[in-house]
């Protein structure tokens, strides 16, 4: 996260309040929400949801995105 600079506070935004929610084929669910203070670059949390509690993999910026304006 640090070398991402992305912060926990947007971790949890994302969990707590995605714009889209994606089910994986791998079992994986990707939260994605457009963050403000990045400019309204799309955070894609990675979680596995058959975990108690429920594991993050990894949070990126995805570029694939853009940016919402």
């Amino acid at each position: 996260m640090r070398e991402r600079r992305i912060e926990v506070d947007w971790i949890a935004l994302t969990l707590d309040d995605p714009e889209r929610e994606e089910e994986k084929d791998d079992g994986t669910i990707h939260y994605v929400r457009s963050i403000k203070d990045r400019d309204g670059r799309y955070l894609r949390v990675l979680v596995n949801p058959h975990t108690k509690p429920r594991k993050v993999i990894t949070a990126f910026f995805d570029r694939s995105l853009g940016r919402k304006t």
